[in-house]
């Protein structure tokens, strides 16, 4: 078939779901299926067989477009949406694959023209929103109504997990497929980090590590609260970030000087995605501390795929993958995250056991194999529908 995926992001980045995105397009193609993508102006180019990437770009350039609602990607959207209409006029697409806000563009060219369209749904957006701005709780009905437009009219909806899934069931039952992220951890990683973190960093304790950006919802601020707590009972211990813009990177290292933990928190910036498993395996302890929005990281996917136990927030961003039996959770307040840390940091054989459980769930549920597997069914209904 020929296929527009619908990407309203900078593409290709190192990140959550231009990530995805990517592994999208390798798995249609893989299909034998024609794939264009369209996506926003910024990122680099990924080259496959049977694909064309295009690119949307603004007047005047935008640049710098972070995860997340702002004005920026609205002023973006309006060319994206100019630009996807001439490719959806030019070519006679079969199906429209659109990820994020790019659903409701499809639902309105594709019911027009009585084409098939697929809405990749990786977030809600209107919990995003109303996480974003309190003052918009009191129509929160309303954004969840309007969220739910193109769910009803898509051929076929794709929530990234169980608890996106389970919205999606209030308004339809055929045509769901709960298509979940996979692991981007490798056994032997293609790249090998050029540093010694423990040596690098002075490191002579346990050592906790974050990989990711550094948006409010991802919890750094519960994150070095927790340090500060857990470090009375583990004065030994350091925590490692890696990712973040500079300006958040800024403020956080500000933040960790007034709790004077500053010694034991350390900002290292962004590193390559290749590298994730080799500095992954450097950790005594993984953290994913998100303290806002259903979908799962795709991070966690990684993290459990590591042979190095995951402590996280027991919120249905995290239970929906993972339990007890494969990880450590905790309450998202500073002392219950902190009592948890200190609990996995005294536990070095609890770890491992955790950190074994997570692996063979991975495995079973979670592999690049499951995903393809798990696509192919949502286009062999889309070429039942017909």
């Amino acid at each position: 078939m020929k296929i527009l995926v619908l990407a309203p992001h900078p593409f290709y980045q190192d990140r959550g779901t231009p990530i995805a995105v990517d592994l999208l397009i390798q798995a249609l193609t893989g299909e034998g299926h024609q794939v264009d993508c369209l996506c926003f102006n910024e990122g680099s180019d990924r080259e496959y067989p049977n694909f064309r990437l295009y690119r949307a770009n603004s007047l005047p350039r935008v640049e710098g477009i972070r995860p997340g609602f702002s004005g920026k990607k609205l002023w973006l959207d309006l060319f994206f949406f100019l630009k996807f209409i001439g490719l959806f006029l030019r070519n006679r697409y079969d199906v429209v694959h659109a990820v994020e806000e790019s659903a409701f563009m499809a639902m309105l060219m594709c019911k027009l023209f009585r084409r098939r369209f697929v809405y990749d749904m990786d977030s809600s957006m209107a919990t995003q929103l109303v996480d974003k701005s309190d003052s918009l709780r009191k129509v929160e009905g309303t954004l969840h109504w309007i969220e739910s437009l193109p769910m009803r009219t898509a051929t076929a909806v794709v929530p990234v997990c169980d608890a996106l899934a389970d919205t999606v069931y209030r308004y339809r039952q055929e045509g769901v497929f709960i298509l979940k992220d996979v692991s981007l951890a490798s056994p032997e990683p293609v790249e090998q980090p050029q540093e010694n973190l423990r040596q690098s960093l002075g490191i002579d304790g346990p050592m906790m590590m974050y990989i990711g950006n550094l948006e409010s919802y991802q919890g750094i601020d519960l994150l070095v609260e927790s340090m500060a707590l857990a470090l009375e009972s583990v004065p030994d211990a350091h925590a490692v970030i890696i990712g973040g813009e500079d300006a958040h990177i800024a403020a956080y290292r500000q933040k960790c000087e007034k709790l004077k933990i500053d010694k034991r928190v350390h900002l290292i910036g962004k590193r390559p995605v290749a590298q994730i498993s080799a500095y992954m395996s450097q950790a005594d302890l993984l953290l994913s501390p998100r303290v806002h929005g259903v979908n799962t990281p795709m991070k966690v996917y990684s993290y459990l795929d590591s042979g190095v136990a995951v402590l996280a927030t027991r919120l249905p961003t995290h239970t929906q993958v993972m339990t007890d039996e494969v990880g450590f959770l905790a309450g998202d307040t500073p002392s219950e995250f902190a009592d948890v840390m200190v609990e996995a940091l005294k536990n070095p054989e609890l770890r491992q056991q955790k950190a074994a459980a997570a692996r063979v769930l991975i495995e079973r549920e979670h592999s690049v194999t499951a995903f393809r597997r798990k696509l192919k069914e949502v286009y062999d209904y889309i070429i039942r529908s017909a």
